[in-house]
């Protein structure tokens, strides 16, 4: 999780600097960490479905759960 810390900052500062913008910009980067780090096989599958749909990936389930299971993966607790 240590690798999207810097990644996310620019999402951050998007939002004004009042005390509500910066509550604003924490549930915004908890909501992107939330859809992109599955925590269940149901979310993950919806993940699958949803870059298939939206992007017009052509990945199959095998080839994606391997990527989701890598151990090379940062913040990757699995393998």
């Amino acid at each position: 999780m240590f690798i999207l810390r810097p990644l996310l900052a620019p999402f951050q500062s998007a939002f004004s600097r009042t005390s509500l913008g910066q509550e604003r910009a924490s549930w915004f980067i908890k909501t992107l960490l939330a859809v992109i780090v599955p925590c269940s096989s149901a979310m993950t599958s919806n993940l699958l479905r949803s870059l298939q749909t939206l992007f017009g990936l052509d990945v199959t389930q095998r080839r994606f759960y391997i990527f989701m299971a890598s151990p090379k993966l940062p913040g990757n607790v699995s393998g």
